[in-house]
């Protein structure tokens, strides 16, 4: 499991939550973008969602601690995570469509 602290306060969720919204937050700081962001967590033992935005100028700090049990299975948040850096990341390429090549008669290209 891993602490977050963001803005003061500190929330628990799962390694590989915690691990991709690190991996996010650089990513889009990275760019000079910030992005909000649903996590979930777990407080007080119950599964609630923190609301985080992350990015150029805010902070996040994943401390991993000791955590007795099994913890929740937050998989598909953090896959979530990672699909948004990889969005982020991807090579864009732009194509010409049919109505950019017809410039090419106006200027005798």
């Amino acid at each position: 499991m891993k602490q977050i602290t963001y803005a003061g306060d500190s929330v628990l969720t799962t390694d590989d939550v915690g691990s991709a919204l690190v991996e996010l937050t650089a990513c889009l700081a990275r760019k000079g973008l910030a992005e909000a962001v649903s996590i979930p967590i777990l407080l007080e033992g119950e599964v609630r969602d923190a609301e985080l935005v992350i990015g150029v100028g805010n902070d996040v700090l994943s401390i991993p601690i000791d955590f007795d049990g099994d913890g929740p299975d937050f998989s598909v948040a953090a896959d979530r995570l990672r699909s948004q850096m990889e969005a982020h990341t991807a090579d864009r390429v732009v194509r010409p469509t049919a109505l950019d090549d017809s410039f090419d008669d106006f200027f005798d290209v």
